[in-house]
């Protein structure tokens, strides 16, 4: 009768652990599943900007007759001209991602980054 007393309590204690592992394992995946959603409406927004971005400058290029340089998928990309680089920025930052050394690239979650800012401002 104590065996069987005993072998209870073990494997009470065994599902505990387990149950335990369990609760872990749905919060891991609770974490990959939400960062998944964050990288898909993030991709999604990246391509919305190089299909714009690629379009505006096969226009631009067409309309200037700038050189066009076919990048590794085969799409054409015009050669940037001086002085686009901060309207590229304060554009990027417009549309939700960080331009700061911080989170470069990020989509911004919450308002405005004063990092981001205070680099515009320069």
């Amino acid at each position: 009768m104590k065996d069987i007393y005993l072998r209870m309590d073990e494997l009470e204690s065994h599902l505990g652990t387990v149950h335990a592992d369990f609760g872990e394992l749905k919060l891991k995946i609770k974490e990959l599943l939400e960062e998944n959603q964050r990288l898909r409406i993030e991709n999604q927004q990246l391509r919305k900007v190089l299909k714009r971005e690629t379009d505006s400058n096969i226009a631009r290029a067409e309309a200037a007759k700038e050189p066009v340089v076919l990048s590794k998928e085969d799409k054409p990309v015009s050669l940037p001209g001086v002085g686009e680089g901060y309207d590229n920025l304060a554009r990027l930052y417009h549309e939700g991602f960080h331009i700061c050394n911080v989170y470069y690239g990020h989509l911004r979650m919450e308002g405005d980054c004063l990092f981001c800012l205070s680099f515009l401002s320069k």
